[in-house]
């Protein structure tokens, strides 16, 4: 698959396919800790994310697959066996999937205002990349849905921490924010942040393999500890971009 952490596409034991990344991936092992805990707190916010799944990939399998390797600076070498983090693949052989859609085919998105939503929680969670997202048409309807996808550098990558950058986050394609008249818009969000507790971040936490993080337990555990702290200052950082980036947000006006 395309992207830097040069993930595989596996058909797994339960039938599905997932887009697969491996611990000595180039962009580090923390990655797959990232994207399994930043996926499933989207799955319990309802947003349009795949299901994330702990993908065990045996030895004998990369062993006798040629293409199972990775390019890193000393060279190419085979991929790491063991517990790997699998995004579930929206394979549907009626369902084209494409990466990018021209700005007519935009009003044909069904979910559109999940962009605005995703951002609330890309901010949320140190998002330090654009956002990621494909499109899964609907044959039938003549529609499209927007999947949110590629997490991996949530909580500031590989170093676990949140820099408020105005630019992190964003869609490329400013225009799905442009329905965005004030804070009310991310309100349907943050009423659903507010119910997220500790206690759920935690059980998320621990079904994380250790080996993912090193076994670093603390940096974890401060890092969910700042993750809390921060639902409170959601909307204020997505206020700090739109007065970086008026043009994001056009009709939005603070209230006095």
């Amino acid at each position: 698959m395309r992207g830097g952490s040069q993930s595989q596409l596996l058909r797994c034991s339960d039938g599905n396919y997932y887009v697969v990344k491996f611990q000595n991936n180039p962009q580090g092992v923390r990655i797959l800790a990232n994207e399994l805990l930043a996926g499933r707190l989207a799955v319990l916010l309802g947003l349009p994310v795949p299901s994330m799944q702990i993908i065990e990939v045996t030895e004998e399998l990369i062993a006798h697959s040629e293409e199972m390797t990775v390019q890193l600076k000393c060279g190419r070498i085979p991929l790491m066996p063991g517990l790997c983090c699998g995004s579930q693949y929206p394979y549907d052989s009626v369902c084209p999937i494409y990466d990018l859609l021209p700005d007519s085919l935009f009003f044909r998105v069904e979910n559109l205002p999940d962009f605005v939503s995703m951002l609330a929680f890309d901010k949320w969670t140190g998002n330090i990349d654009a956002r990621q997202v494909v499109f899964v048409r609907n044959i039938e309807r003549g529609s499209y849905r927007a999947l949110m996808i590629d997490s991996g550098f949530c909580f500031g990558g590989t170093n676990w921490g949140f820099p408020d950058d105005p630019r992190n986050g964003l869609y490329d394609r400013l225009a799905v924010y442009a329905t965005v008249r004030g804070a009310e818009a991310f309100a349907p969000f943050l009423i659903s942040l507010e119910k997220i507790t500790f206690a759920g971040m935690e059980s998320i936490a621990q079904s994380i393999p250790s080996e993912w993080y090193l076994s670093d337990a603390g940096s974890l555990c401060r890092l969910l500890e700042e993750l809390d702290r921060r639902r409170k200052s959601v909307e204020k950082t997505l206020w700090q971009t739109h007065k970086r980036f008026p043009q994001l947000f056009p009709n939005w006006t603070r209230p006095a």
